[in-house]
C-alpha cells in the first residue's frame, strides 16, 4: 500500500475520532436534553463519515468499489438528522423545558391562568 494512502487514512481516522470524542464529551457535559441532542448528532455524523471515508479509501486501494461504505454513509447522513428532529419534536410535544438562559432582549411568554 502506498505511504500516501496510509497517511490519508490515518488523518481521516484522527479527524473522525476527534469529532466522535467532541460529541461524546458534549453528551456527557451539556446540561439539558436539547443541548445534549445537538452535540452528538452533529459531531457523530462527521465522525462516522470520516471513518467510512477512510474505509472507502482502503477498499478502493484493495480493488473493491466500496459500495457498502457508500451506502452506510448515505444511510447515516439521512437518518441522523431525521432522528434528531423527531426526538426534538417529541421533547417539545412533552413541553420539556430547556435550561438555557434567555437572551436579554427576549420577553418571556406569559402563560394564561
Amino acid at each position: 500500500m502506498p505511504v500516501l494512502i496510509e497517511w490519508l487514512v490515518a488523518a481521516l481516522l484522527l479527524v473522525a475520532s476527534f469529532f466522535l470524542l467532541v460529541g461524546a464529551i458534549g453528551l456527557v457535559r451539556l446540561p439539558d436534553f436539547f443541548m445534549r441532542l445537538h452535540a452528538p448528532t452533529k459531531a457523530s455524523t462527521l465522525g462516522v463519515g470520516g471513518v467510512l471515508l477512510a474505509s472507502m479509501l482502503l477498499s478502493w486501494q484493495a480493488g473493491r468499489p466500496g459500495v457498502a461504505e457508500l451506502l452506510i454513509t448515505l444511510f447515516v447522513f439521512v437518518t441522523a438528522p431525521v432522528s434528531a428532529n423527531l426526538l426534538a419534536q417529541a421533547a417539545l410535544h412533552l413541553r420539556l423545558r430547556s435550561q438555557a438562559p434567555l437572551p436579554p432582549d427576549v420577553v418571556p411568554e406569559r402563560s394564561p391562568k
